[in-house]
């Protein structure tokens, strides 16, 4: 563990003390209660986004990562990861060991970054789903083309 997780750990047990002797111990254990509801709800995501984390680093060759979204991609690389981003579905369960297994693999941070911004600002399911049925077709379409200069931008 590093410092981070330790760190998140202690605000977890302070937030869990802070709740059993604020709202009581059916309070605490309802919290509880939902976080592990949470955790099972959430579990078979993060470890197929594990599983796909590792199947990255196995088939991937680090030598073309490194080619097309290494440091010296340049802005071909910064538009190759804004595309992956775009194309990219599910949340962030998928989307973040696909960005560890690309780091792992050489890809330049710049890239990473675009990757990421695309992901969260022009995705292209995201849009579909639930942009356009919720806030309709011109105010989607305006947020998703002002936003794409973004990821290469970051």
């Amino acid at each position: 563990m590093n410092k981070s997780d330790y760190l998140f750990v202690f605000f977890a047990c302070f937030t869990g003390f802070i709740c059993f002797f604020t709202e009581g111990s059916d309070s605490f254990a309802s919290a509880l209660g939902y976080s592990f509801n949470l955790l099972i709800l959430i579990l078979p995501t993060l470890a197929g986004g594990l599983l796909l984390s590792g199947l990255i680093q196995q088939f991937i060759d680090q030598e073309k990562i490194n080619k097309v979204l290494g440091e010296k991609s340049g802005t071909s690389g910064l538009i190759l990861a804004t595309l992956a981003g775009v194309i990219t579905p599910g949340g962030p369960f998928t989307s973040f060991p696909i960005v560890f297994a690309l780091w792992i693999a050489g890809a330049d941070i710049g890239a990473l970054v675009a990757y990421v911004a695309a992901w969260s600002l022009i995705g292209i399911y995201r849009l579909v789903i639930w942009e356009i049925p919720m806030m309709g077709l011109d105010l989607s379409l305006l947020r998703f083309l002002v936003s794409i200069p973004l990821p290469i931008l970051a």
